[in-house]
């Protein structure tokens, strides 16, 4: 993918229709019966599948399924087997005021090589933006250098690809400040490209009610990475 469709991409993903800025709410469910004001009818968790009565009709939603109700998405949310229903609703990022992404300049020096190693991780403690703790086991770490400092970004696999999410002292001011890259998986020879332009904003930075994990002590680096998204600007009020 050339670098203006990875940008195109992206704010596409974001600020689409029932894209990440859409997201109005996350409710979490119970097995009796609830109504949250924020999303239509009434909704319980039921042998992991989250079940909504909405005008007299049954919806039933697995994780990661949709049911459009007008202009909103109902989808169903897990996280260590609890359920939750999300709402996406088109009007959010306006009422939000939420713009477009800003980046830093295109950097060729911020496509770095660097080498993974598969070695799987101790269980390391995770916290998640919503004050959640829980822990992981990353598959490997991926080792480089950035203004002559050694880096290391611990790792998930995903398919072909390398996931981390990292802070760097860019978001010094900020302690939810942080970002995510995701990597091509490494050559034979253990070598991968890590492309820094590429890092973009997790999804809790478009809605509070995305539960993003923050990275982990050893993805929080001391050096500045003027590279990739960097903040969403807001929208001008007059245009609202």
């Amino acid at each position: 993918m050339t670098d203006a469709a990875w940008i195109a991409t992206h704010d596409a993903a974001a600020f689409g229709p029932h894209g990440l800025a859409s997201l109005a709410t996350t409710f979490w469910l119970s097995p009796a019966p609830t109504e949250c004001p924020a999303v239509p009818g009434e909704w319980r968790a039921h042998d992991g599948v989250a079940v909504g009565l909405i005008d007299g009709e049954e919806v039933r939603l697995a994780p990661g399924t949709e049911h459009s109700h007008g202009p909103v998405v109902l989808r169903a949310f897990a996280r260590e087997g609890a359920l939750a229903v999300r709402l996406l609703d088109p009007s959010r990022a306006a009422r939000a005021g939420l713009g477009a992404i800003e980046r830093f300049a295109w950097d060729p020096g911020a496509r770095i090589v660097g080498r993974f190693t598969a070695v799987p991780s101790a269980p390391t403690p995770t916290l998640a933006v919503d004050g959640h703790r829980s822990t992981t086991i990353y598959d490997g770490v991926v080792a480089f250098e950035v203004a002559g400092a050694a880096l290391e970004l611990l790792v998930h696999r995903d398919g072909d690809e390398l996931f981390g999410a990292f802070s760097d002292a860019t978001a010094e001011t900020e302690p939810y400040n942080f970002r995510m890259i995701r990597l091509d998986g490494p050559r034979a020879d253990g070598s991968v490209t890590v492309d820094l332009n590429r890092a973009y904003l997790p999804p809790s930075r478009f809605s509070p009610h995305f539960v993003c994990v923050t990275p982990p002590p050893g993805n929080r680096w001391p050096v500045a990475v003027r590279a990739g998204e960097r903040r969403i600007v807001p929208r001008d009020a007059d245009s609202l």
